[in-house]
């Protein structure tokens, strides 16, 4: 077998447990090195291979690639870049082979979400349509758990845990104050179209009564009259009224209750934001009610010293098996996580096709929204639950957790500088 070097990127919004993924590419790539010789990571996504903007793996040691297993952030880079078809955009597809063949690059580990998965499946495409050879394995990541076929997205768990967490806590401060001083609290949590960060809140509740009260899903059209309702009535009922309200919270036409859906990234998105603002102002206009909101943003998906173990196995394993699938001759695939039939929660990762994936977003299934709209059923929190598990602290030194620090040295170019 002839040994060819491999190019692994992060892309899209990184995660607490992404950098998990790269060690596991790395680590499982290093352990075949008489198949895949030299592991190049690309600085920001694939621009890092369309501006031949390479970094040699090989150059970390084994302890410091380890150290990526606990370590938050993109250490490579990322990117929000958005491959068009071949046919509308021929030369960036040329520019990557010829990024490829100057390096002996055969193997392509592209670590994202929907977006990515795209990437990859077009890039896996320039083996038939150019005559490369080339095999593009994704691995799966997003906080947002909107990939299909997965059963969960790495990424997500680690986002619930902190979601879940931070509900119970400033609900049961809330709680202590109610009487007298605050009697309203919103988070806002990450979500475009999906739920499932908003529903995660719903694990700080125990029994009836407990925070949060109401949550906010996209999949829920928002209705102000009754929200208002709601609130009255828990202030009520309860003293207080917490609330967890995903960015991505719309009316019935579609329109985003935040008001910003005109402004969008590079990926064609709609700018999100602005909601717990809103619903405060409402709140209080109608009401009266001291509050207090929270905007969890970058906090939520950066926060690695609470991370989910299960999240970080579910991350590492899927970089891994990307090298395994490479290795078996794949193309076009990603590292799926499938949840076994069984009592306890176990899993493996199993192969799903990208042109299953590429572009298809999962929405929280209605069962999994209780029937007033309001919080979670119990189907939902039997499928949360494992996801939160366990514990995986970073070592600390000093009372500071200890990260990895990836210097981004390039290798030297070989080719024309290109504009991307």
């Amino acid at each position: 077998m002839t040994i060819k070097n491999a190019f692994y990127a992060q892309s899209g919004g990184v995660t607490a447990v992404i950098n998990a993924s790269a060690c596991g590419v790395i680590e499982a790539a290093r352990k075949h090195s008489d198949k895949i010789g030299t592991v190049y990571a690309g600085k920001n996504g694939i621009l890092g291979a369309l501006r031949e903007e390479l970094i040699d793996t090989n150059e970390f040691s084994d302890e410091t690639i380890a150290k990526l297993k606990h370590t938050p952030s993109g250490a490579f880079g990322s990117c929000r870049y958005k491959l068009k078809c071949i046919d509308e955009q021929r030369e960036e597809y040329e520019r990557l082979i010829e990024v490829f063949k100057a390096h002996n690059i055969g193997y392509f580990f592209y670590n994202g979400g929907g977006d990515s998965a795209d990437t990859c499946l077009k890039v896996s495409q320039i083996s038939e349509t150019m005559g490369y050879p080339i095999q593009a394995i994704h691995v799966p990541k997003t906080v947002d758990n909107d990939l299909p076929i997965t059963d969960c997205s790495p990424g997500f768990g680690s986002v619930a845990k902190y979601i879940a967490v931070s509900t119970k806590e400033a609900s049961m401060d809330i709680a202590s104050m109610c009487d007298t001083s605050t009697k309203v609290f919103i988070l806002e949590v990450m979500g475009r179209h999906a739920g499932w960060i908003a529903a995660a809140g719903g694990l700080a509740a125990n029994e009836e009564g407990d925070a949060p009260h109401i949550i906010l899903f996209p999949e829920v059209p928002f209705d102000k009259a009754a929200f208002l309702a709601k609130v009255k009535e828990s202030v009520e009922k309860y003293g207080y009224c917490s609330i967890v309200a995903s960015e991505g919270a719309q009316l019935a036409d579609g329109s985003l209750i935040s008001g910003s859906e005109h402004v969008v990234d590079a990926f064609g998105h709609k700018q999100l934001g602005g909601v717990a603002p809103y619903l405060a102002s409402i709140i209080k206009a109608e009401h009266g009610y001291k509050y207090h909101w929270a905007l969890a943003d970058y906090l939520q998906r950066a926060a690695r010293h609470i991370a989910s173990k299960t999240d970080v196995d579910h991350a590492y394993a899927s970089g891994a098996a990307a090298v395994e699938f490479a290795l078996e001759g794949d193309n076009a695939v990603m590292a799926a996580i499938t949840r076994k039939d069984t009592k306890d929660y176990q899993w493996h990762i199993t192969k799903a096709d990208l042109s299953q994936v590429a572009n298809v977003e999962k929405m929280m299934p209605t069962h999994y929204i209780s029937d007033d709209g309001w919080g979670i059923t119990d189907a939902c929190r039997e499928y949360l639950l494992p996801l939160i598990q366990g514990e995986d602290y970073p070592p600390y030194e000093n009372g500071m957790p200890v990260y990895a620090k990836i210097e981004k040295r390039l290798i030297d170019k070989k080719l024309p500088h290109f504009e991307a």
